[in-house]
């Protein structure tokens, strides 16, 4: 019973932002998500350590190499050719093992490295050197699959932060002035988001190849929007309340009412809407890749493994491999977004028990 008052007048004593993250670290499905997608994500900036085709390190003749951060010659090895090494190569591993030793990441392909030593034509099953296979230009699946993870996650994020910060400005602005200024920027952003996106995707990757920085323009373009009606409706709501009209009487700045005074107020809903759209943000890149709008050939993506997988039904270990890859980054952000709502819903109880 001590206990658990200490418990409820430390959370009431508390600055509201602890009384939030106790909140949603009741939540145990939301914050082992949060926790999982944060490994996911870590692990993704680091790749390079993971699968590689070139070795961590190499110790020749006394002397050190890192191959995975430079780039060698054979002849620094012994070898003939004055040409990048291959590490792959027997001959070239035979030299460096003669006189050294190499240190191989965890999977010992890149994204693009094509297995030439398949016992059967590719696409080809799982085995003990390609764990989930291969597809059907012979490249490692697994590979490709944690190379796709980085790619998604650094687009979802970039492109759902630029397009917070636009749509949050935007629906600041429309919010707070109202009048002309909130119905002709309401009427404008019915006409825009009427635009058909697909087909100008498609007349953009008619005139210059889509890339990766092409595809988050032209997102960004778009997504924007999605945060302007929850800001605007908060503005309306908040501007003509008490403490804005005292602050005008003080004589203070409009941009320092709205971001200062009112702003805090609207990123409640905000915060809770951002997990949401990160996960749209990388179900379009996956989106694009599927339909080959998006990245170029040979890049790794979860979308053109799923596209893979759709061509070569005799393969299942494709489609599987991305779709299982998806569903968890989406259930991760799914989750924590659920336990973000929960968290910041002033309808909740105030003081949780533990959740399953």
């Amino acid at each position: 019973m001590l206990s658990e008052q200490l418990e409820v007048y430390t959370t009431t004593t508390a600055p509201l932002r602890y009384h939030y993250f106790a909140k949603f670290r009741a939540n145990r499905r939301g914050w082992w998500s949060l926790w999982l997608l944060l490994l996911l994500f870590s692990l993704s900036l680091v790749v390079e350590l993971i699968a590689n085709d070139r070795p961590l390190l190499i110790k020749y003749q006394s002397s050190f190499y890192f191959p995975v951060l430079k780039e060698y010659a054979e002849t620094d090895f012994g070898g003939t050719f004055p040409s990048a090494a291959n590490y792959r190569d027997a001959f070239l591993v035979n030299l460096i093992n003669k006189d050294g030793w190499m240190l191989w990441p965890l999977i010992r392909f890149s994204y693009d490295t094509v297995n030439y030593d398949l016992p059967v034509p590719a696409p080809a099953p799982p085995s003990s050197e390609n764990w989930l296979g291969t597809d059907d230009q012979g490249r490692d699946v697994l590979a490709r699959l944690v190379y796709g993870l980085r790619i998604s996650f650094l687009f979802g994020l970039m492109l759902t932060i630029i397009s917070s910060v636009i749509g949050v400005a935007a629906g600041a602005v429309q919010g707070y002035f109202g009048g002309w200024v909130d119905l002709f920027l309401q009427r404008f952003i019915e006409i825009w988001c009427g635009l058909p996106q697909l087909f100008i995707l498609i007349i953009i990757s008619s005139i210059v190849e889509p890339g990766f920085w092409t595809l988050l323009l032209v997102l960004m373009l778009f997504n924007w929007a999605a945060l302007v009606g929850v800001v605007r409706a908060e503005f309306l709501r908040t501007r003509n309340l008490g403490y804005v009209r005292a602050a005008r009487a003080l004589g203070m700045r409009d941009s320092r009412i709205m971001f200062k005074h009112i702003l805090p107020n609207a990123m409640v809903a905000t915060l809770a809407s951002i997990p949401f759209i990160l996960s749209g943000s990388i179900v379009a890149l996956t989106a694009l890749d599927f339909l080959g709008l998006g990245l170029p050939p040979g890049s790794a993506s979860l979308g053109d493994l799923l596209r893979q997988g759709k061509d070569n039904l005799q393969a299942p270990w494709l489609g599987i491999s991305g779709f299982l890859a998806v569903s968890l980054i989406l259930s991760l952000l799914v989750l924590i977004g659920e336990s973000v709502r929960d968290t910041l819903d002033p309808r909740q109880n105030a003081y949780p028990k533990r959740m399953a």
